[in-house]
């Protein structure tokens, strides 16, 4: 094989294997609805709030932990959470709970699941807060 057959095989391969990532990250950002019923029927799970203290303290989703990703002992903190079973994520619009969704995998979490528009999405459906 010559190595410009090599390399556009090479990167064939390294554009599908982007792509497979690319769709399962995007299967993993869930509109209000299907997050509802995911955080309803997982019976071992995590909601989690990564949003600052009083974000979560004017309104959080039910049974939510709070751990704001913008700290710097975020990584830490997810030490405490359990890498295999399923971690619904969320914040106010959707950018940090996808920067904390993209730690939360490096780290080697499995069930990474991002609240489509974060709980802005959610209140405007009319969804409950717990304050």
């Amino acid at each position: 094989m010559t190595t410009m057959k090599r390399l556009s095989s090479l990167a064939f391969t390294l554009l599908l294997a982007s792509v497979a990532c690319t769709q399962a990250q995007q299967d993993s950002i869930l509109p209000v609805a299907d997050f509802e019923k995911q955080v309803a029927a997982a019976k071992e799970k995590v909601v989690l709030d990564v949003r600052t203290p009083d974000e979560y303290n004017r309104g959080h989703l039910p049974d939510a932990k709070l751990m704001n990703v913008n700290d710097g002992n975020f990584k830490q903190q997810l030490s405490t959470l359990q890498k295999d079973k399923p971690v619904y994520v969320y914040c106010a619009a959707g950018v940090r709970s996808n920067k904390a969704a993209k730690i939360m995998r490096q780290e080697g979490f499995t069930q990474v699941f991002e609240l489509k528009g974060g709980i802005q999405s959610w209140q405007a459906a009319g969804k409950p807060v717990t304050k």
